[in-house]
C-alpha cells in the first residue's frame, strides 16, 4: 500500500466518519419533528440530537455495581465503529466506496449485525435483570429479521449474476440496477423484495414495533436501561448513523440512479446535484421504513415479531424470488 494511498484512506475515513455522524443525527432530528407533525405535537427543534448528544457527553459516566468495567465500556465504542465502517463500503451519490473487494455485500451483511450484537453483549455485561431480558429479546429479533434479509439480498445478486462482473459487489450492483435487467414479472419481484426490505428494516433498527429489547414501559428500556453519560452518546450516535447506512444500502441496491445525467450535467454542478438528490432517496425511505412505521403500528410482543419475520416478511421475500426465477424463464427479452 503506498503512502499516497494510506492517506486517501485515513482522510476519506475522518470524512465519511463526521459525515455519517452529522447527517445521522440530522436524519434522526428530522424524523422526530415529522413524528410529531403527524401526532399533532409541535416536537422538538431539529437540531435536538445534537444537543442531547452534547448534554449526555458531560454527564457522569455511571458504571453499575454488577458490570463487567470493560465489556461495559466497550460494547458503545463497537457498536458506533461498525456502523461507521458499513458506509466505507457503500457507493454515496454516485462515489465509489471508501472500500471495496469481491464480496463486499457479504461483508456488510455481516457489518449489520455486530451494532445489535454489541448491544447484546452490553445488556448481559450490565448486570441489570432488565438489560438481560432486553438482551435476550434483541438475540431472538435478530434470528428472525435475518433470513428474509438474506432471501431478500441473494434474490438480487442471483439475477444480476447474469452479467459479467462479481454480483456481490455494491459498485457492480449500483452499476446494473434490477430494474433494467428484469422483465414485468422480475420488477413485480423486485418491487415485493423493496416491500420485505422496509419491513426489516425497522427490526435492524430496534425501532417500533419492533423495539421489544427496549420497551420502556415493560422492561424500564432493557439493553439500555444502566448506560448513561459518554457511553449512553455513542450508542445515541450509532442509533443515527446505522439508520443512515442501512437507508444508503437501500438506495445502493434498489435506486442507485443519478440526475445529472438526465439533466446534462458535469464536474460540480453534476456533483452538487447527485449528492443532494441521495440524500432525498434516503430520507424517502427512512420516511416509509421508519417514521410511517413507528408512528401508525403499536409494538408487538416478541412472539409476534419472531412469528411476523419467521412467516410473513419472509413468505414475501420468497415469493419476490419466485418471481424473479420465472421472469428469467418466461421472458427472454425485455418486455419493453
Amino acid at each position: 500500500m503506498t503512502g499516497e494511498l494510506l492517506f486517501k484512506i485515513v482522510m476519506g475515513s475522518i470524512g465519511i466518519t463526521l459525515f455519517a455522524i452529522f447527517f445521522g443525527l440530522l436524519y434522526k432530528g428530522i424524523d422526530r419533528k415529522i413524528a410529531a407533525h403527524m401526532q399533532k405535537r409541535v416536537g422538538p427543534p431539529i437540531r435536538q440530537p445534537f444537543r442531547d448528544v452534547g448534554k449526555l457527553l458531560c454527564k457522569e459516566n455511571i458504571i453499575p455495581e454488577n458490570a463487567v468495567p470493560w465489556l461495559f465500556n466497550l460494547a458503545p465504542i463497537v457498536c458506533l465503529a461498525s456502523s461507521i465502517t458499513i458506509l466505507f463500503y457503500l457507493p454515496i451519490a454516485g462515489f465509489e466506496p471508501l472500500l471495496h473487494g469481491h464480496g463486499d455485500l457479504i461483508l456488510i451483511l455481516y457489518l449489520l449485525i455486530i451494532p445489535a450484537l454489541a448491544m447484546v453483549v452490553g445488556g448481559f455485561a450490565s448486570g441489570s435483570p432488565y438489560a438481560t431480558v432486553g438482551a435476550q429479546r434483541e438475540m431472538v429479533t435478530m434470528m428472525s429479521y435475518e433470513f428474509p434479509l438474506a432471501v431478500a439480498i441473494i434474490s438480487l445478486v442471483w439475477k444480476l449474476s447474469e452479467n459479467p462482473g462479481n454480483a456481490f459487489t455494491l459498485s457492480f450492483i449500483s452499476a446494473h440496477p434490477i430494474w433494467e435487467n428484469v422483465g414485468l414479472l422480475g420488477i413485480i419481484g423486485a418491487i415485493i423484495l423493496v416491500l420485505a426490505l422496509v419491513i426489516v428494516i425497522p427490526a435492524e433498527l430496534s425501532k417500533i414495533p419492533f423495539d421489544v429489547a427496549e420497551a420502556e414501559t415493560e422492561i424500564a428500556g432493557g439493553l439500555m436501561v444502566e448506560y448513561s453519560g459518554r457511553n449512553l452518546a455513542l450508542f445515541y450516535i450509532a442509533d443515527g448513523v446505522k439508520t443512515f447506512a442501512i437507508t444508503s444500502l437501500m438506495v445502493a441496491l434498489f435506486f442507485p440512479y443519478q440526475l445529472s445525467g438526465f439533466f446534462g450535467l458535469e464536474n460540480y454542478a453534476a456533483y452538487t446535484v447527485d449528492f443532494l438528490f441521495f440524500l432525498f432517496k434516503v430520507f424517502l425511505v427512512m420516511l416509509f421504513s421508519v417514521t410511517l412505521i413507528r408512528i401508525g403500528v403499536a409494538r408487538l410482543r416478541i412472539s409476534q415479531v419472531v412469528s411476523t419475520y419467521w412467516i410473513a416478511v419472509t413468505l414475501i421475500a420468497l415469493l419476490g424470488l419466485v418471481l424473479i426465477m420465472w421472469d428469467a424463464q418466461v421472458f427472454t427479452v425485455k418486455w419493453w
